[in-house]
């Protein structure tokens, strides 16, 4: 059993608005064990990148603790956070813009090199680019290419080299894949898990399409307006999904069969305003089940079986445990 590189506890971002408090994230809870990825799955709008930049600090949190290798990060001054740069890193949804423009890729893949002072001459910067342009399967003729004269799948491993320049440990994904052909997808995300292997990363990996959550994630965590819905490991729930709303998204899934044609949970109702909730479940608006307790009481994060963690009061009941 490998020991936890990220520790998640109550951690919370309010964002004001002139309408109220807007409630990104509101007290969620998961761990990152060493060399694994956690995959992170919900609608847009449901607070996963948010969280992702929290665990980062590039944006600051509202309360809680993001602990990475037992420290709370959210406690560092500067001088900490710029050493704990080169731990943790992240590559952006869309290559492009998360790219300068003006820059060539051995410059965009070196930069975080040359801030960091890693390299001590021009001869070993430009040994060490060529070493990460080959790592990310990027050819020795594009070093002084430009993103803008390159495809999205080049232009994502550029931002996979950028981030692996400094030998991170763990390295927030978010929705790398997204914005990319879906052959060019796999060819990434087989990247990905080959680096992983090889260089013993470990990953939170965001997205909304449940096919690519299912290949490469260890454990999945469910969100949903700002909370943790659900948490297992990945077969675990695929094959057993017990929240309501894991199981709508679950059978969004297209099946490639005409005889096995599953049926389709419609989410009816209107979606809870993030700003200034009131207690009770997020979810229960459009939730077929809901009952009088679930507008008034905020449910916890309950495991059931094997590391699997579910916030639903009724669990028991409509899974018949």
């Amino acid at each position: 059993m490998s020991e936890s590189l990220i520790q998640v506890k109550n951690l919370k971002k309010y964002f004001k608005t002139p309408k109220g408090l807007l409630h990104a994230v509101d007290g969620i809870d998961f761990d990152i064990k060493k060399g694994e990825t956690l995959g992170v799955v919900g609608e847009s709008g449901c607070g996963k990148s948010t969280t992702g930049r929290l665990l980062l600090r590039l944006i600051e949190a509202t309360d809680g603790e993001v602990l990475f290798e037992g420290k709370n990060v959210l406690k560092y001054n500067n001088e900490q956070m710029r050493q704990l740069r080169k731990e943790m890193q992240i590559i952006f949804q869309d290559p492009f813009s998360s790219l300068n423009p003006r820059m060539s890729v051995s410059e965009i893949i070196g930069e975080p090199l040359i801030i960091h002072k890693a390299v001590s001459s021009k001869e070993e910067l430009a040994k060490k680019v060529a070493q990460l342009m080959d790592t990310v399967g990027l050819t020795e003729r594009l070093v002084n290419a430009y993103p803008h004269e390159l495809d999205g799948g080049r232009r994502q491993r550029i931002g996979i080299g950028r981030a692996l320049a400094l030998n991170p440990k763990f390295i927030v994904c978010d929705e790398p894949v997204s914005a990319l052909d879906v052959s060019i997808q796999a060819q990434v995300l087989n990247l990905m898990q080959d680096l992983q292997k090889d260089l013993g990363l470990t990953y939170m990996f965001i997205t909304h399409d449940l096919s690519v959550v299912k290949h490469i994630s260890n454990d999945i965590a469910v969100m949903y307006l700002g909370k943790l819905v659900e948490k297992a490991p990945a077969k675990e729930l695929f094959k057993n999904p017990m929240h309501p709303y894991t199981k709508a998204l679950l059978s969004a899934i297209p099946v490639p069969s005409i005889k096995n044609k599953k049926e389709r949970i419609l989410l009816k109702g209107e979606i809870t305003s993030p700003i200034n909730p009131a207690p009770g479940c997020r979810f229960a608006k459009r939730c077929q089940y809901a009952k009088e307790k679930c507008f008034t009481d905020d449910p916890a994060l309950v495991k059931f079986g094997n590391d699997h963690f579910v916030s639903c009061h009724f669990t028991k009941e409509l899974n018949n445990l």
